[in-house]
């Protein structure tokens, strides 16, 4: 980054990206599951689920065949169950603080967008990255979740750097990230670490490949 170019903003996802959050999204689920005598699903199960939000993850889950009701019942227990066990066994990535801190300390906007409740976004945020992250948009009503650009466009916004998008990175592990970028016209930057493997990435054709969370600092200096 070059201290006379406009500020730089880097938007990340969340899950996957930022955090694994895999463990207490699956312990939630069949948590869920056998309270209401549904099998238990693995983890690797779970994992190709998420990425469209706590309900579509649910709707995952849960037999197709389930009626409205029903699925409200379940969708609300599991809620609740998430919501107390947050964070029992979720984490950062490895080196994910530390290339935190080198781009902020380079004087780059942070900014996490997710498809996640916006509670759990800001319990997530102000528990890991507490005055390193300065906006953090997760779903909420009037807001289209991704793949539309809406919550990315309002991270932007909130940064105060709509008049700089062509100095916007934005960081995901999946498929949803990838067209959420497309459709701002926002290149994406896909870690490897998260909940798609690189392979699957790849197929896709992002701007750019991050194998490290350092691999972004040295993305976003070089551009």
């Amino acid at each position: 980054m070059d201290a006379n170019q406009p500020k730089t903003g880097v938007v990340f996802d969340l899950d996957g990206t930022l955090l694994n959050t895999l463990q207490d999204l699956a312990d939630s689920v069949n948590a869920t599951l056998r309270q209401y005598g549904h099998a238990p699903r693995d983890l690797k199960e779970i994992k190709s689920f998420v990425g469209g939000g706590i309900k579509k993850l649910m709707q995952r889950v849960l037999p197709e065949d389930i009626s409205p009701d029903d699925f409200k019942e379940r969708f609300e227990y599991f809620c609740g169950h998430y919501r107390r066990n947050i964070k029992n066994k979720t984490r950062p990535y490895p080196g994910v603080l530390r290339a935190l801190r080198e781009l902020k300390k380079a004087g780059a906007a942070l900014a996490i967008v997710s498809n996640k409740f916006q509670e759990g976004v800001d319990a997530l945020r102000d528990h890991f990255f507490s005055n390193i992250i300065d906006v953090a948009i997760g779903n909420q009503e009037g807001i289209m979740p991704k793949p539309a650009p809406d919550s990315l466009y309002l991270a932007i916004h909130k940064l105060g750097l709509d008049a700089n998008k062509d100095r916007i990175f934005y960081v995901g592990d999946s498929e949803i990230d990838i067209l959420t970028s497309r459709a701002a016209g926002i290149p994406l930057i896909a870690v490897s670490w998260g909940f798609r493997t690189e392979s699957e990435l790849l197929a896709l054709n992002p701007e750019y490949v991050a194998a490290k969370p350092e691999d972004i600092v040295k993305i976003v200096r070089e551009d």
